[in-house]
């Protein structure tokens, strides 16, 4: 019955073109009918008589004549007779046009160079949009099912969009072992999806519930499996189909009728007649042989259209219907692009596939038990748009819960993809993306200055740390610094306030004076090593420390000095020495000594000054702001020299220590200079192992440290004499100490 359609549809079309005065206006087409019986040896037999130009003949006008006898063949259905038949076909450049055969290996055009085909070739689109992933595959073994599998795992590969989680061969026979074994796999797998590229009788009729069949166009329309007693297994399927046309012309019914007639069949009311083979209501194959006709009939106007000296071939001459080469309709026939009555392109690609235009078809079982076939969707591609799936998934009609088909769950955000060793792309573990990474994928770098959220989900940016004002540790050190110059202040004010009382007067007021204001500039320079860096700040910080620092040591250096002299002086003969160390002497060292300083931190800010910069290496997840010295030599020479002044002062007061009471400040003098000595020495080790803000925060302590250190040693005695001792504040007592020692 259906090859009978066919061959009317065929036979329709010749009609409507030799009917038509504006396609081959001039030429009537003719045609051969041979039926293969569906046995490739009949089959092949069948085209080489086409290509002798022997056999019986079936002609519509039996004046047709003219060299070749057969300008194209439209034909087979099946894609192992299309395979055999058309490497035959290709040899003499003959064109050949399937309406069925959809094996993607006929694409192959070094195989098969003028095979054409007006439905498109096997490709999976259903599994990309539902995103099923792991499926399984049964095929029939022959060269439709062997090439579908080819050319599936072709596509899955290429995509990267699934895996075949088993492909089994069905067999030819009904073997039950071999049945059973293949239903136990199925079973088995994980595998929720199975695409059947078979022939509806080669499906398998067992008892395998629980999953989604995809269907290929060879079974989706298949009757016989669509039985209440089937749809508990195969309700829900998915298939692709050609796409359905009504032909309601009354022109083809009555071919149709004619050749009944000729059968001796007689129909007393054609409209009330419902018979298979009246039925206009679901032609698909025919659709494809109607456009096969008009495709051969396309190309043929084409060629006659031809302008002599500007046509194709050598010399650019054309062809004639008397002179025709097969190959010179294959020519044409590859350039063919026409739309048909119904609106629908026809055109072929490189490789002889006509635009791919299916209907998606569902099975629906129905609450009474009836079974229905319904159109749930259109895969349609056109040479402007590409190809585009349209499915309403509201009408679709599912058989398994889950409508999922995967090996492995997608990985969460924050963790990649770990393949398992001998295993299918698809089945994988999910491993937490490392620090700094993150996305689903694969784990990506974040970009530098940001990095990981907890989650490894996305990128937040980094925290930026430096030492603030307003951290503890950073309110402690500046609540530190600001109590150290509220202290200096004070005990500024009681020497002023007592400054013209014996204490304030046999220690060397002025001196002490400038140590104060040296010491209080120590105490604020450490505030420039809290907050965020800037370039003035790095600058400055260590300028203003340096330069405090050895201002406070000058100072303390030249009353050590100012003791020993007055002990010489006091010996007979020794009344010159304090003639050559007076308070002019005194003040011009201390001067020299911080110009030196002075000159250091030039030259150190002028060469290689310190810059703020943005440290990535302490800690992956934060930007810390520090202040690079520049020049570690300038650094150091920095230090050196306050180093050296500390303990040449440690040296000479240390040397004075037994001198009589009345210069019993070289004692302080010396446990001053021991604080500070330990203070800083402990500092280095410190500061090159701290990361970061602590680097800022040890210096700013040793600062502090040894600043207040300084403060109380020096001057903690004088103010507990000046303020709760003032008896012993008086000339009397301080000469009747030395005397007595004396």
């Amino acid at each position: 019955v259906l090859g009978f359609r066919q061959f009317q549809t065929m036979a329709f079309a010749i009609d409507e073109i030799n009917r038509n005065s504006n396609l081959l206006p001039n030429v009537t087409l003719g045609y051969s009918l041979y039926d293969s019986c569906a046995i490739l040896g009949v089959a092949f037999r069948a085209a080489l008589s086409m290509l002798s130009g022997q056999g019986d003949q079936f002609l519509l006008d039996n004046n047709c004549i003219g060299p070749p006898p057969v300008l194209g063949i439209v034909g087979e259905s099946s894609s192992t007779r299309s395979i055999a038949i058309s490497a035959v076909l290709g040899l003499y450049r003959v064109p050949m046009v399937s309406y069925f055969a959809t094996c993607s290996c006929l694409s192959d055009r070094q195989r098969f160079p003028s095979f054409f085909r007006t439905i498109p070739s096997d490709a999976f689109q259903i599994l990309k949009r539902f995103g099923w992933t792991w499926v399984g595959l049964l095929i029939s073994d022959n060269d439709y099912g062997l090439n579908a599998a080819r050319s599936l795992q072709s596509d899955l590969a290429q995509s990267g969009g699934g895996c075949l989680a088993y492909a089994e061969v069905l067999p030819r026979s009904y073997d039950t072992a071999e049945l059973r074994r293949i239903v136990n796999v199925m079973k088995k797998s994980t595998a929720r999806v199975v695409i059947g590229f078979a022939h509806e009788n080669q499906m398998i009729h067992q008892n395998v519930t629980g999953l989604q069949w995809i269907a290929s166009e060879a079974w989706t329309a298949a009757t016989v499996l669509q039985t209440p007693n089937l749809m508990p297994y195969l309700g829900g399927t998915l298939g692709i189909a050609i796409l359905r046309y009504k032909i309601t012309t009354i022109t083809y019914c009555q071919h149709i009728v004619n050749i009944l007639e000729l059968i001796c069949l007689c129909f007393e009311d054609l409209e009330s007649l419902a018979t298979t083979f009246l039925d206009m209501s679901d032609l698909r194959p025919e659709y494809n042989v109607y456009k096969a006709v008009y495709a051969l009939a396309y190309a043929l106007d084409d060629m006659l259209q031809c302008v002599p000296g500007r046509g194709p071939f050598s010399g650019h001459s054309c062809a004639s219907l008397q002179k025709l080469q097969p190959w010179q309709l294959v020519f044409y026939l590859e350039r063919i692009n026409f739309t048909t009555a119904f609106g629908d392109q026809v055109s072929f690609d490189e490789n002889g596939d006509a635009l791919p235009i299916y209907d998606v078809m569902n099975w629906h079982w129905l609450p009474d038990g009836s079974t229905t076939v319904q159109t749930v969707g259109v895969v349609k591609k056109s040479a402007s748009t590409g190809e585009e799936l349209t499915l309403y998934e509201d009408r679709i009609f599912w058989n398994f819960e889950s409508k999922k088909s995967v090996c492995s769950e997608s990985c969460p955000l924050g963790t990649r993809i770990a393949r398992r060793k001998g295993e299918p792309v698809c089945c994988f573990d999910c491993i937490p993306c490392s620090e700094g990474k993150f996305n689903s994928m694969e784990c990506i770098s974040c970009p530098e200055n940001f990095w990981s959220s907890p989650q490894r989900d996305h990128c937040i940016p980094k925290t930026i740390e430096f030492l603030s004002y307003h951290e503890p540790l950073g309110v402690c050190l500046t609540t530190a610094s600001l109590l150290g110059t509220l202290i200096c202040t004070i005990v500024l004010g009681v020497f002023i306030y007592h400054r013209s009382t014996p204490m304030v007067r046999a220690n060397n007021s002025e001196l002490s004076f400038l140590l104060l204001l040296s010491l209080k500039l120590c105490f604020l320079c450490s505030l420039l090593f809290i907050g965020r860096p800037r370039l003035w700040t790095c600058q400055l910080r260590h300028a203003a420390f340096g330069i405090s620092f050895v201002l406070c040591v000058s100072c303390i250096l030249v009353k050590t000095m100012v003791v020993l002299a007055v002990f010489k002086a006091s010996k007979p003969g020794g009344g010159a020495s304090l003639k050559w160390f007076g308070a002019v002497q005194q003040r011009g060292t201390v001067l020299v000594l911080t110009s030196i300083q002075a000159a250091i931190c030039t030259a150190w800010l002028v060469s290689s000054s310190p810059v703020p910069h943005k440290n990535t290496q302490y800690h992956s997840d934060k930007i810390v702001y520090e202040c690079v010295i520049g020049s570690t030599v300038g650094f150091a020479v920095l230090l050196g020299y306050i180093g050296f002044l500390a303990i040449l002062s440690f040296l000479l007061a240390f040397l004075a220590r037994n001198l009589p009471d009345n210069f019993n400040e070289a004692k302080l003098i010396t446990f001053s200079m021991l604080i500070f000595c330990a203070v800083w020495v402990a500092f280095i080790p410190a500061y090159i192992n701290s990361p970061g803000k602590y680097a800022d925060a040890v210096e700013v302590f040793a600062i502090l440290a040894s600043s207040l250190g300084l403060l109380m040693a020096l001057f903690g005695p004088k103010c507990f004499i000046i303020l709760l001792r003032p008896e012993r504040n008086t000339k009397k007592a301080i000469m009747g100490r030395g005397t007595s020692k004396t």
